[in-house]
Protein backbone atom coordinates (compact mmCIF):
# COMPACT_ATOMS: atom_id res chain seq x y z
CA UNK A 1 0.00 0.00 0.00
CA UNK A 2 1.58 3.39 -1.11
CA UNK A 3 -0.48 5.97 0.59
CA UNK A 4 -1.71 4.99 4.07
CA UNK A 5 -3.65 8.35 4.41
CA UNK A 6 -4.89 8.25 0.23
CA UNK A 7 -8.58 7.04 1.11
CA UNK A 8 -8.95 9.91 3.90
CA UNK A 9 -7.58 12.54 1.76
CA UNK A 10 -8.95 11.89 -1.84
CA UNK A 11 -12.01 11.42 -2.93
CA UNK A 12 -13.25 9.12 -5.81
CA UNK A 13 -13.57 10.63 -8.99
CA UNK A 14 -13.97 8.48 -12.20
CA UNK A 15 -14.72 8.66 -16.44
CA UNK A 16 -16.68 10.66 -17.56
CA UNK A 17 -19.11 10.62 -20.76
CA UNK A 18 -19.08 12.51 -23.42
CA UNK A 19 -22.53 14.92 -24.07
CA UNK A 20 -25.61 13.21 -25.18
CA UNK A 21 -26.26 15.00 -28.72
CA UNK A 22 -22.46 14.40 -29.84
CA UNK A 23 -21.98 10.54 -28.96
CA UNK A 24 -25.07 9.70 -30.65
CA UNK A 25 -24.49 11.17 -33.68
CA UNK A 26 -21.80 7.97 -34.32
CA UNK A 27 -20.43 4.13 -33.28
CA UNK A 28 -17.00 5.19 -31.40
CA UNK A 29 -16.37 4.64 -28.03
CA UNK A 30 -17.25 8.13 -25.67
CA UNK A 31 -15.67 7.38 -22.23
CA UNK A 32 -13.20 10.14 -21.26
CA UNK A 33 -9.93 8.61 -19.85
CA UNK A 34 -8.49 10.16 -16.41
CA UNK A 35 -5.39 11.78 -17.02
CA UNK A 36 -2.53 9.79 -15.12
CA UNK A 37 -2.33 12.06 -12.27
CA UNK A 38 -5.51 11.53 -11.68
CA UNK A 39 -5.21 7.79 -11.86
CA UNK A 40 -2.56 7.55 -9.60
CA UNK A 41 -4.71 9.73 -6.81
CA UNK A 42 -7.54 7.18 -7.53
CA UNK A 43 -4.98 3.95 -7.34
CA UNK A 44 -3.84 5.87 -3.49
CA UNK A 45 -7.46 5.73 -2.47
CA UNK A 46 -7.10 1.23 -1.86
CA UNK A 47 -6.35 1.26 1.85
CA UNK A 48 -5.24 -1.76 3.33
CA UNK A 49 -8.03 -2.99 4.24
CA UNK A 50 -6.48 -6.75 5.44
CA UNK A 51 -9.55 -8.89 3.30
CA UNK A 52 -9.31 -7.51 0.10
CA UNK A 53 -13.10 -9.00 -1.01
CA UNK A 54 -12.24 -7.59 -4.44
CA UNK A 55 -9.89 -9.82 -5.51
CA UNK A 56 -12.59 -12.23 -5.28
CA UNK A 57 -13.11 -15.58 -3.04
CA UNK A 58 -12.04 -18.20 -5.63
CA UNK A 59 -15.77 -19.34 -4.98
CA UNK A 60 -17.63 -20.27 -8.16
CA UNK A 61 -21.37 -19.39 -6.70
CA UNK A 62 -22.66 -16.55 -8.80
CA UNK A 63 -22.62 -13.81 -6.67
CA UNK A 64 -20.38 -14.38 -4.22
CA UNK A 65 -18.05 -10.82 -3.92
CA UNK A 66 -15.46 -9.49 -6.02
CA UNK A 67 -13.79 -10.60 -8.96
CA UNK A 68 -14.44 -13.74 -10.58
CA UNK A 69 -10.46 -14.14 -12.28
CA UNK A 70 -9.01 -13.07 -8.80
CA UNK A 71 -7.41 -9.95 -10.09
CA UNK A 72 -4.89 -8.34 -7.66
CA UNK A 73 -6.73 -5.25 -7.44
CA UNK A 74 -5.01 -4.04 -4.42
CA UNK A 75 -1.25 -4.90 -6.35
CA UNK A 76 -1.20 -3.26 -9.27
CA UNK A 77 -3.08 -0.10 -7.85
CA UNK A 78 -0.38 0.37 -5.45
CA UNK A 79 2.08 -0.02 -8.54
CA UNK A 80 -0.25 2.68 -11.03
CA UNK A 81 0.19 4.83 -7.31
CA UNK A 82 3.76 4.28 -7.78
CA UNK A 83 3.90 5.08 -11.41
CA UNK A 84 4.78 1.40 -11.90
CA UNK A 85 2.67 1.20 -15.27
CA UNK A 86 4.26 -1.57 -16.85
CA UNK A 87 4.81 -3.86 -13.69
CA UNK A 88 1.07 -3.12 -12.83
CA UNK A 89 0.50 -4.37 -16.22
CA UNK A 90 2.80 -7.47 -15.71
CA UNK A 91 0.22 -8.26 -12.36
CA UNK A 92 -2.94 -7.42 -14.39
CA UNK A 93 -2.48 -10.41 -16.95
CA UNK A 94 -1.30 -12.34 -14.79
CA UNK A 95 -5.08 -13.10 -14.25
CA UNK A 96 -6.59 -11.65 -16.62
CA UNK A 97 -6.16 -12.39 -20.78
CA UNK A 98 -8.02 -9.59 -21.77
CA UNK A 99 -8.06 -6.61 -19.12
CA UNK A 100 -8.78 -3.97 -21.80
CA UNK A 101 -12.60 -5.79 -22.50
CA UNK A 102 -13.61 -6.02 -18.51
CA UNK A 103 -12.32 -2.68 -17.88
CA UNK A 104 -14.83 -1.60 -20.74
CA UNK A 105 -18.08 -4.13 -20.08
CA UNK A 106 -17.62 -5.77 -16.75
CA UNK A 107 -19.95 -4.52 -14.86
CA UNK A 108 -17.50 -4.01 -11.89
CA UNK A 109 -18.46 -6.24 -8.44
CA UNK A 110 -15.03 -5.87 -7.26
CA UNK A 111 -15.94 -2.34 -6.86
CA UNK A 112 -19.39 -3.50 -4.88
CA UNK A 113 -17.40 -5.39 -2.60
CA UNK A 114 -14.32 -2.51 -1.97
CA UNK A 115 -14.01 -1.97 1.48
CA UNK A 116 -14.51 1.83 1.02
CA UNK A 117 -18.01 1.09 -0.29
CA UNK A 118 -19.13 -0.09 3.73
CA UNK A 119 -19.47 3.62 4.13
CA UNK A 120 -17.83 5.23 1.52
CA UNK A 121 -17.28 5.49 -2.27
CA UNK A 122 -15.42 2.34 -3.52
CA UNK A 123 -11.81 2.94 -5.32
CA UNK A 124 -12.17 3.19 -9.22
CA UNK A 125 -11.37 -0.09 -10.39
CA UNK A 126 -12.63 -0.66 -13.46
CA UNK A 127 -10.92 2.36 -14.38
CA UNK A 128 -7.71 2.08 -13.47
CA UNK A 129 -7.71 -1.30 -14.57
CA UNK A 130 -8.66 -0.13 -18.10
CA UNK A 131 -6.30 2.41 -18.07
CA UNK A 132 -3.43 -0.19 -17.14
CA UNK A 133 -4.73 -2.28 -20.13
CA UNK A 134 -4.93 0.96 -22.53
CA UNK A 135 -1.34 2.08 -21.42
CA UNK A 136 0.09 -1.78 -22.06
CA UNK A 137 -1.52 -1.57 -26.02
CA UNK A 138 -0.26 1.97 -26.55
CA UNK A 139 3.12 0.96 -25.31
CA UNK A 140 3.59 -2.15 -26.78
CA UNK A 141 3.58 -4.56 -24.34
CA UNK A 142 1.41 -6.27 -25.65
CA UNK A 143 3.72 -9.06 -27.56
CA UNK A 144 3.35 -12.81 -28.32
CA UNK A 145 4.25 -15.18 -25.45
CA UNK A 146 5.22 -18.48 -27.24
CA UNK A 147 5.82 -21.60 -25.51
CA UNK A 148 9.50 -22.46 -25.28
CA UNK A 149 8.65 -26.23 -25.81
CA UNK A 150 5.81 -27.99 -28.27
CA UNK A 151 4.10 -30.74 -26.55
CA UNK A 152 2.77 -32.51 -30.01
CA UNK A 153 -0.63 -32.73 -28.65
CA UNK A 154 -3.53 -30.70 -30.98
CA UNK A 155 -6.58 -29.25 -28.75
CA UNK A 156 -9.73 -27.80 -30.70
CA UNK A 157 -11.59 -25.24 -29.48
CA UNK A 158 -15.33 -24.55 -30.75
CA UNK A 159 -16.42 -21.09 -30.30
CA UNK A 160 -14.03 -17.64 -30.46
CA UNK A 161 -15.77 -15.64 -27.37
CA UNK A 162 -13.83 -14.67 -24.28
CA UNK A 163 -14.39 -18.14 -22.98
CA UNK A 164 -13.00 -19.84 -26.33
CA UNK A 165 -10.09 -17.68 -26.65
CA UNK A 166 -9.08 -17.43 -22.73
CA UNK A 167 -8.67 -21.23 -23.15
CA UNK A 168 -7.25 -21.03 -26.37
CA UNK A 169 -4.26 -18.76 -25.42
CA UNK A 170 -3.14 -20.30 -22.59
CA UNK A 171 -3.28 -23.65 -24.25
CA UNK A 172 -1.38 -22.67 -26.74
CA UNK A 173 1.23 -20.78 -23.70
CA UNK A 174 1.52 -24.83 -22.39
CA UNK A 175 2.72 -25.84 -25.68
CA UNK A 176 -0.53 -27.41 -27.70
CA UNK A 177 -1.32 -26.77 -30.95
CA UNK A 178 -4.54 -25.31 -30.79
CA UNK A 179 -7.17 -24.82 -34.02
CA UNK A 180 -10.10 -22.71 -32.90
CA UNK A 181 -12.76 -23.28 -34.58
CA UNK A 182 -15.73 -20.40 -35.21
CA UNK A 183 -19.02 -20.22 -37.56
CA UNK A 184 -18.83 -16.09 -38.16
CA UNK A 185 -15.79 -14.26 -40.31
CA UNK A 186 -13.95 -12.94 -37.28
CA UNK A 187 -13.13 -14.16 -33.54
CA UNK A 188 -14.60 -12.35 -30.41
CA UNK A 189 -18.14 -14.27 -30.40
CA UNK A 190 -20.63 -11.66 -28.17
CA UNK A 191 -17.24 -9.54 -28.29
CA UNK A 192 -17.96 -8.22 -31.61
CA UNK A 193 -21.15 -9.29 -32.35
CA UNK A 194 -23.14 -8.32 -29.45
CA UNK A 195 -21.44 -5.04 -27.49
CA UNK A 196 -21.84 -2.41 -30.01
CA UNK A 197 -19.02 -0.56 -30.92
CA UNK A 198 -19.88 2.82 -28.75
CA UNK A 199 -18.93 0.71 -26.09
CA UNK A 200 -16.06 -1.41 -26.77
CA UNK A 201 -14.54 -0.54 -30.66
CA UNK A 202 -13.23 -4.22 -32.57
CA UNK A 203 -9.57 -3.35 -33.03
CA UNK A 204 -8.77 -4.34 -29.42
CA UNK A 205 -10.27 -7.97 -30.21
CA UNK A 206 -8.09 -7.85 -33.54
CA UNK A 207 -4.72 -7.11 -31.78
CA UNK A 208 -5.25 -9.73 -29.01
CA UNK A 209 -6.32 -12.27 -32.33
CA UNK A 210 -2.90 -10.97 -33.66
CA UNK A 211 -0.87 -11.63 -30.18
CA UNK A 212 -2.91 -15.41 -30.37
CA UNK A 213 -1.52 -16.13 -33.63
CA UNK A 214 1.92 -15.27 -32.62
CA UNK A 215 1.37 -17.65 -30.15
CA UNK A 216 0.38 -20.23 -32.74
CA UNK A 217 -3.43 -20.56 -32.38
CA UNK A 218 -4.99 -20.95 -35.50
CA UNK A 219 -8.30 -19.97 -36.70
CA UNK A 220 -10.54 -21.09 -38.51
CA UNK A 221 -13.33 -18.95 -39.59
CA UNK A 222 -17.13 -19.90 -41.28
CA UNK A 223 -16.74 -22.56 -39.93
CA UNK A 224 -19.85 -24.17 -38.41
CA UNK A 225 -18.97 -27.33 -36.32
CA UNK A 226 -22.45 -29.44 -36.32
CA UNK A 227 -23.65 -27.97 -39.80
CA UNK A 228 -20.25 -27.29 -41.88
CA UNK A 229 -17.95 -30.23 -40.29
CA UNK A 230 -19.40 -33.10 -38.23
CA UNK A 231 -18.15 -32.73 -34.63
CA UNK A 232 -17.58 -36.21 -34.43
CA UNK A 233 -14.60 -35.34 -37.04
CA UNK A 234 -13.08 -33.41 -35.04
CA UNK A 235 -12.91 -36.32 -31.92
CA UNK A 236 -11.05 -38.25 -34.50
CA UNK A 237 -8.24 -35.47 -35.26
CA UNK A 238 -8.09 -33.95 -32.02
CA UNK A 239 -6.56 -35.27 -28.47
CA UNK A 240 -9.16 -32.82 -26.70
CA UNK A 241 -12.35 -30.50 -27.67
CA UNK A 242 -13.32 -27.60 -25.82
CA UNK A 243 -16.82 -26.51 -26.72
CA UNK A 244 -17.35 -22.49 -25.91
CA UNK A 245 -19.71 -21.95 -28.20
CA UNK A 246 -22.38 -19.55 -25.79
CA UNK A 247 -25.87 -19.34 -24.68
CA UNK A 248 -27.51 -18.66 -27.93
CA UNK A 249 -30.70 -19.68 -27.57
CA UNK A 250 -33.07 -16.89 -26.97
CA UNK A 251 -35.74 -16.07 -24.68
CA UNK A 252 -38.75 -15.80 -26.83
CA UNK A 253 -41.99 -13.86 -25.89
CA UNK A 254 -44.88 -16.75 -27.30
CA UNK A 255 -47.91 -14.42 -27.37
CA UNK A 256 -50.35 -13.51 -30.01
CA UNK A 257 -48.77 -11.61 -32.99
CA UNK A 258 -45.78 -12.69 -32.43
CA UNK A 259 -45.30 -13.41 -36.03
CA UNK A 260 -45.95 -9.81 -37.01
CA UNK A 261 -43.38 -8.57 -38.92
CA UNK A 262 -41.09 -6.16 -37.17
CA UNK A 263 -40.49 -8.18 -33.77
CA UNK A 264 -36.56 -9.62 -33.82
CA UNK A 265 -34.44 -11.01 -31.10
CA UNK A 266 -31.61 -8.79 -29.95
CA UNK A 267 -29.20 -11.05 -31.21
CA UNK A 268 -31.12 -10.46 -34.84
CA UNK A 269 -30.52 -6.70 -34.57
CA UNK A 270 -27.33 -5.96 -32.66
CA UNK A 271 -24.51 -8.07 -34.90
CA UNK A 272 -25.79 -6.18 -38.10
CA UNK A 273 -25.28 -2.94 -36.97
CA UNK A 274 -21.47 -3.90 -35.79
CA UNK A 275 -21.12 -5.52 -39.28
CA UNK A 276 -22.44 -1.97 -40.86
CA UNK A 277 -19.59 -0.32 -38.77
CA UNK A 278 -16.36 -3.01 -39.40
CA UNK A 279 -17.55 -3.60 -43.10
CA UNK A 280 -18.73 -6.63 -42.92
CA UNK A 281 -20.98 -8.07 -45.43
CA UNK A 282 -24.42 -8.95 -44.26
CA UNK A 283 -25.22 -11.21 -47.19
CA UNK A 284 -29.03 -11.24 -48.39
CA UNK A 285 -29.89 -11.58 -44.41
CA UNK A 286 -33.06 -8.46 -44.54
CA UNK A 287 -32.07 -5.09 -43.10
CA UNK A 288 -32.92 -4.63 -39.62
CA UNK A 289 -33.43 -0.56 -38.75
CA UNK A 290 -34.52 1.60 -36.46
CA UNK A 291 -34.55 5.05 -38.28
CA UNK A 292 -37.85 7.13 -37.83
CA UNK A 293 -39.62 4.31 -35.81
CA UNK A 294 -41.09 3.82 -32.43
CA UNK A 295 -38.82 1.30 -30.72
CA UNK A 296 -39.82 -0.89 -27.52
CA UNK A 297 -37.31 -2.98 -26.16
CA UNK A 298 -38.30 -5.54 -24.30
CA UNK A 299 -35.63 -6.65 -21.56
CA UNK A 300 -33.70 -4.24 -18.88
CA UNK A 301 -30.87 -5.65 -19.03
CA UNK A 302 -27.32 -5.20 -20.49
CA UNK A 303 -28.60 -6.24 -24.19
CA UNK A 304 -31.63 -4.08 -23.86
CA UNK A 305 -29.50 -1.28 -22.91
CA UNK A 306 -27.44 -2.11 -26.03
CA UNK A 307 -30.02 -1.81 -28.24
CA UNK A 308 -31.29 1.41 -26.96
CA UNK A 309 -28.19 3.28 -27.83
CA UNK A 310 -27.96 1.12 -31.21
CA UNK A 311 -31.77 2.51 -31.58
CA UNK A 312 -31.04 6.16 -30.95
CA UNK A 313 -27.88 6.18 -33.53
CA UNK A 314 -29.85 4.63 -35.69
CA UNK A 315 -32.49 7.79 -35.57
CA UNK A 316 -35.57 5.95 -33.71
CA UNK A 317 -38.27 8.35 -33.38
CA UNK A 318 -38.60 6.77 -30.12
CA UNK A 319 -37.23 4.10 -27.84
CA UNK A 320 -39.67 2.47 -24.72
CA UNK A 321 -37.69 -0.31 -22.35
CA UNK A 322 -40.20 -2.34 -20.67
CA UNK A 323 -38.81 -4.38 -17.75
CA UNK A 324 -41.39 -7.39 -16.15
CA UNK A 325 -39.54 -6.96 -12.98
CA UNK A 326 -40.23 -4.71 -10.25
CA UNK A 327 -38.18 -1.24 -10.03
CA UNK A 328 -35.24 -2.55 -7.73
CA UNK A 329 -34.28 0.96 -5.08
CA UNK A 330 -31.99 3.37 -5.89
CA UNK A 331 -29.48 2.60 -3.02
CA UNK A 332 -28.95 -0.30 -0.97
CA UNK A 333 -28.44 -1.35 2.31
CA UNK A 334 -25.06 -1.80 2.23
CA UNK A 335 -24.63 -3.25 6.39
CA UNK A 336 -26.74 -5.88 4.74
CA UNK A 337 -25.68 -6.78 0.84
CA UNK A 338 -21.66 -5.56 1.50
CA UNK A 339 -19.35 -7.05 0.04
CA UNK A 340 -22.11 -9.26 -2.47
CA UNK A 341 -23.59 -7.38 -5.39
CA UNK A 342 -26.51 -5.38 -4.74
CA UNK A 343 -29.60 -5.32 -6.78
CA UNK A 344 -30.36 -1.40 -7.04
CA UNK A 345 -31.83 0.25 -10.09
CA UNK A 346 -29.19 0.86 -12.21
CA UNK A 347 -28.88 3.47 -15.30
CA UNK A 348 -26.44 2.63 -18.15
CA UNK A 349 -25.58 5.71 -21.22
CA UNK A 350 -28.03 4.29 -23.46
CA UNK A 351 -30.67 4.66 -20.85
CA UNK A 352 -29.49 8.66 -19.89
CA UNK A 353 -30.22 8.98 -23.77
CA UNK A 354 -33.64 9.71 -23.90
CA UNK A 355 -35.24 5.85 -23.19
CA UNK A 356 -38.45 6.28 -21.37
CA UNK A 357 -38.07 3.16 -19.21
CA UNK A 358 -41.09 1.32 -17.29
CA UNK A 359 -41.05 -1.21 -14.90
CA UNK A 360 -43.85 -3.88 -13.62
CA UNK A 361 -44.92 -4.58 -17.45
CA UNK A 362 -45.94 -7.32 -19.23
CA UNK A 363 -46.21 -7.61 -22.63
CA UNK A 364 -50.18 -9.01 -23.55
CA UNK A 365 -49.83 -9.30 -27.51
CA UNK A 366 -48.83 -7.63 -30.52
CA UNK A 367 -50.89 -5.91 -32.99
CA UNK A 368 -50.34 -4.85 -36.74
CA UNK A 369 -51.59 -4.23 -40.26
CA UNK A 370 -50.62 -5.84 -43.23
CA UNK A 371 -48.32 -7.86 -41.17
CA UNK A 372 -46.31 -5.71 -39.45
CA UNK A 373 -46.15 -4.77 -36.05
CA UNK A 374 -48.20 -1.12 -34.93
CA UNK A 375 -49.32 -1.54 -31.34
CA UNK A 376 -48.12 -3.52 -28.14
CA UNK A 377 -51.27 -4.52 -25.83
CA UNK A 378 -49.76 -4.65 -22.26
CA UNK A 379 -50.83 -4.39 -18.35
CA UNK A 380 -48.97 -3.79 -15.36
CA UNK A 381 -48.17 -5.93 -12.98
CA UNK A 382 -47.90 -6.79 -9.26
CA UNK A 383 -44.62 -8.27 -7.22
CA UNK A 384 -45.81 -11.70 -8.35
CA UNK A 385 -46.67 -11.09 -11.89
CA UNK A 386 -50.19 -11.06 -11.68
CA UNK A 387 -52.18 -8.42 -13.95
CA UNK A 388 -53.25 -5.46 -11.54
CA UNK A 389 -56.78 -5.04 -13.05
CA UNK A 390 -57.67 -1.87 -15.06
CA UNK A 391 -53.93 -1.26 -16.03
CA UNK A 392 -54.00 -2.48 -19.28
CA UNK A 393 -52.54 0.36 -22.06
CA UNK A 394 -51.42 0.21 -25.80
CA UNK A 395 -48.12 1.99 -27.43
CA UNK A 396 -46.95 2.75 -30.81
CA UNK A 397 -44.24 0.05 -31.92
CA UNK A 398 -42.85 -0.05 -35.33
CA UNK A 399 -40.08 -2.32 -34.09
CA UNK A 400 -39.81 -4.62 -30.96
CA UNK A 401 -36.51 -5.86 -29.78
CA UNK A 402 -36.82 -8.66 -27.49
CA UNK A 403 -33.89 -8.78 -25.17
CA UNK A 404 -34.84 -10.91 -22.13
CA UNK A 405 -31.63 -12.84 -22.29
CA UNK A 406 -30.59 -16.38 -23.00
CA UNK A 407 -32.23 -19.65 -22.01
CA UNK A 408 -29.34 -22.38 -23.32
CA UNK A 409 -26.72 -23.39 -25.38
CA UNK A 410 -28.25 -24.26 -28.99
CA UNK A 411 -29.41 -27.77 -29.03
CA UNK A 412 -29.25 -28.47 -32.86
CA UNK A 413 -26.48 -29.76 -34.17
CA UNK A 414 -23.10 -30.38 -32.34
CA UNK A 415 -24.97 -30.89 -29.12
CA UNK A 416 -27.12 -33.51 -30.04
CA UNK A 417 -24.76 -35.25 -32.40
CA UNK A 418 -22.67 -35.50 -29.83
CA UNK A 419 -24.73 -36.75 -27.26
CA UNK A 420 -24.13 -34.45 -24.45
CA UNK A 421 -25.54 -34.81 -21.41
CA UNK A 422 -27.57 -31.54 -20.21
CA UNK A 423 -28.20 -30.16 -17.08
CA UNK A 424 -31.65 -29.40 -15.94
CA UNK A 425 -31.76 -25.95 -17.33
CA UNK A 426 -30.07 -27.07 -20.76
CA UNK A 427 -26.59 -26.05 -20.50
CA UNK A 428 -23.76 -28.40 -21.34
CA UNK A 429 -23.37 -30.38 -17.86
CA UNK A 430 -19.99 -30.25 -16.63
CA UNK A 431 -18.80 -29.35 -13.43
CA UNK A 432 -15.79 -26.77 -12.42
CA UNK A 433 -13.50 -29.39 -10.90
CA UNK A 434 -12.78 -30.42 -14.53
CA UNK A 435 -15.26 -29.22 -17.22
CA UNK A 436 -15.57 -32.53 -18.31
CA UNK A 437 -19.02 -33.27 -20.05
CA UNK A 438 -20.40 -36.37 -20.71
CA UNK A 439 -18.31 -37.37 -23.48
CA UNK A 440 -14.88 -38.61 -23.08
CA UNK A 441 -12.13 -35.80 -23.82
CA UNK A 442 -15.06 -32.92 -24.51
CA UNK A 443 -14.45 -30.48 -22.20
CA UNK A 444 -17.07 -26.94 -22.10
CA UNK A 445 -17.15 -23.37 -20.27
CA UNK A 446 -18.62 -20.25 -20.71
CA UNK A 447 -22.19 -19.74 -21.20
CA UNK A 448 -22.23 -22.89 -22.85
CA UNK A 449 -21.92 -24.86 -19.32
CA UNK A 450 -23.02 -21.86 -16.91
CA UNK A 451 -25.64 -20.24 -18.37
CA UNK A 452 -25.86 -16.52 -19.22
CA UNK A 453 -23.69 -14.78 -17.69
CA UNK A 454 -20.77 -11.98 -17.36
CA UNK A 455 -17.70 -11.52 -19.91
CA UNK A 456 -15.34 -11.63 -16.74
CA UNK A 457 -17.19 -15.12 -15.98
CA UNK A 458 -16.39 -16.65 -19.43
CA UNK A 459 -12.77 -15.47 -19.05
CA UNK A 460 -12.36 -17.43 -15.69
CA UNK A 461 -13.91 -20.31 -16.89
CA UNK A 462 -11.55 -20.44 -20.30
CA UNK A 463 -8.94 -20.05 -17.85
CA UNK A 464 -9.93 -22.83 -15.64
CA UNK A 465 -11.10 -25.26 -18.51
CA UNK A 466 -7.26 -25.15 -20.10
CA UNK A 467 -5.91 -25.88 -16.91
CA UNK A 468 -8.25 -28.96 -17.33
CA UNK A 469 -7.63 -29.91 -20.03
CA UNK A 470 -3.65 -29.73 -20.12
CA UNK A 471 -3.94 -31.47 -16.72
CA UNK A 472 -5.90 -34.44 -18.76
CA UNK A 473 -3.45 -34.45 -22.12
CA UNK A 474 0.04 -34.30 -19.67
CA UNK A 475 -1.25 -35.59 -16.39
CA UNK A 476 -0.12 -32.71 -14.71
CA UNK A 477 -0.08 -28.93 -15.33
CA UNK A 478 1.29 -25.70 -14.25
CA UNK A 479 -1.22 -23.37 -15.86
CA UNK A 480 -3.21 -21.29 -12.95
CA UNK A 481 -6.54 -22.03 -12.15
Amino acid sequence: MGKITGFLEIERDDRDYAPVEERVKHWHEFVIPLPEQKLRDQAARCMDCGIPHCQGTGSVAPGTPGCPVNNQIPDWNDLVYKSRWEEAARNLHSTNNFPEVTGRVCPAPCEASCTLNINNNPVSIKTIECAIADRAIEQGWIKPEPPSVKTGKKVAIVGSGPAGMACAQQLARAGHEVHVYEKFAKAGGLLRYGIPDFKMEKPIIDIRVKQMQGEGVKFFYGTHVGVDVPAEKLLKDYDAVALTGGAEKSRDLPVEGRELDGIHFAMDFLPQQNRRVSGEKQGDVKPILAEGKHVVVIGGGDTGSDCIGTSFRQGAKSVTNFEIMPQPPEHENKMLTWPNWPLILRTSSSHEEGAKREFSVLTQKFSGENGRVKKLHCVHVDDKFTPVEGSEFEIDAELVLLAMGFVHPVHEGMVKSLGLALDPRGNVRASTTDYRTSVDKVFTAGDMRRGQSLVVWAIREGRQCAHAVDKFLMGETTLPR
